[in-house]
Parts: C-alpha cells; structure tokens; sequence
C-alpha cells in the first residue's frame, strides 16, 4: 500500500518564499509528531515564490540542491518517506526551469521532473522558463511513478509515454486557476482512465491579485473514480492506495494493449 499526505498549500500574496517554507516546515514538523507512517508526501507547482509572482521568478530562482532542497531534505529523513517538494524556479547556467524535486526517503534528491508543456496564456512562463524534455520515471517498492506539472495535463501524449513505461501511479503539481476548474476536474480524472492508472494531484489554494487558485487535489483510480477531492482553502488530504490494482486492472479490462496507434 502507498500512503500519502497530500498538503493543498495556500499561496497568497501577503506572504513571502520565506514565510511560506517556514510554515511547511511546521507542517512537516507536525507530520512527524502524529507518528503516521506515509511513504509519500507532497506539495504543489512554485508553491514559493508563487506560480504569478513572474518577476520574482529570476531573483528567487535557485539550483537543484539549493534552498528548497536543502531546507525540505532533512524532513524526508526525519519522517522516512518520499517528498516531491512541488516544484520550484530551477537555475542551471543561464537557463531557467519548473523543475519538480523529488526527496527520498534517506533525504537525497532522487530524481527531478523538468516541465515540459510551458503555459503561454496570460502568463510568462513561457518567456522566462525553458521547456523540458525528458520523461521522468521512478521505480519504486511501491509502485512505478510517473511525474508531471499542471498545463501537462492537456497533452495525453506524455501520459501515453507514461503507460507505455508501465507507470501505475501518476503525480502531478499544480498551480491551476479557479477559473478552468471544470477542465481540471475533466483532464486529470481523463488521464487516469485513459491511461488505467491511479493518479494524485496536488494543486494550490488561495490567490494572488485578482488570480484565484483552484484547490480540488484529487486522487483519482484507474477507472477514473474520485477516491479524495479538496476543497478550495488549504488543507491536507490522507489516503492509501494498492498500486497493484493497476495491475489487475489493465491485466482485466486490456484496453492498452488494444491500441492501433503508437
């Protein structure tokens, strides 16, 4: 079994990068006291700098290993358990990412998921950031892991790439505006039943200007249940899942294996 703590954070405007690591870091801090065992805990899409905030993205961008990482490690190690930290503003020389860390359970950095589809709709992302490209897929003991950010969600292709590299469980971080609730309702239980496998969102809460974030982190089953829904205001949402009943399902219902295009 996979459990997980989904942290539906709220990214406001009266706070700053600061502030906000310091309330996960209570967060994290009461994890540990409540003794739960969780394999995976996560976090949503440059929930520090705040996914709008797009002329702070330069200033507080920061290396693989750099803020976010070093202050959020020793929390994996404490509570023993995966964290995918959301993502944050990656700098590598001149280039500027939306990278996703995920921090293993010993608190080294296991593997990063660069964005690959950069939202160009009344946002600077697309101008500022620099577009990824590699598929990023992890082999765990409880299941293979498959990651992705918001705006990915419109691109079944990557989730296709997914399935094809036997993922069972789908992560993706999200900053997804109140405004296309619906399509994010639709697209992320879409992929999960399209794909036949389970798939846990964490999105943000709260707003920044006159931009409000959707909330609603889902996890959703292969057959494109909703197991756990948010609201809109910050919380946290606990649930287990069997990675293994991915297997049983395609395994069932072989509507993978049914495809005339690849």
């Amino acid at each position: 079994m996979l459990r997980m703590k989904i942290i539906q954070l709220a990214v406001n405007d009266s706070e700053t990068k600061n502030d906000r690591l310091l309330r996960v870091e209570k967060i994290l801090e009461q994890t540990v006291a409540e003794e739960d065992q969780l394999q995976l805990i996560m976090l949503p899409e440059i929930w520090g700098t705040g996914f709008f905030n797009f002329d702070r993205y330069r200033l507080e961008s920061e290396s693989l290993e750099g803020e976010t990482y070093s202050r959020l490690a020793p929390w994996a190690e404490k509570l023993g358990s995966y964290l995918l930290a959301g993502s944050i503003v990656e700098r590598d020389a001149n280039n500027y990412y939306n990278t996703s860390l995920l921090i293993s359970p010993s608190g080294s950095l296991s593997g990063i998921y660069r964005k690959m589809h950069l939202f160009g709709y009344q946002s600077a992302e697309s101008e500022i950031l620099k577009a990824g490209s590699d598929l990023y897929v992890l082999k765990s003991k409880y299941g293979t892991w498959g990651f992705s950010t918001c705006y990915d969600l419109r691109f079944p292709e990557l989730y296709r790439k997914m399935s094809d590299s036997a993922v069972d469980t789908i992560f993706v971080v999200a900053a997804w505006p109140l405004a296309r609730l619906e399509h994010w309702l639709i697209l992320n239980r879409s992929r999960a039943l399209e794909n036949l496998a389970f798939l846990v969102a964490c999105n943000c809460a709260g707003g920044q200007g006159d931009r409000q974030y959707g909330g609603n982190s889902l996890v959703v089953s292969p057959w494109g249940d909703l197991l756990a829904r948010g609201g809109l205001t910050e919380e946290q949402l606990i649930i287990s899942i069997d990675p293994q009943e991915t297997t049983r399902i395609r395994s069932t219902f072989p509507a993978l294996q049914d495809r005339k295009i690849r």
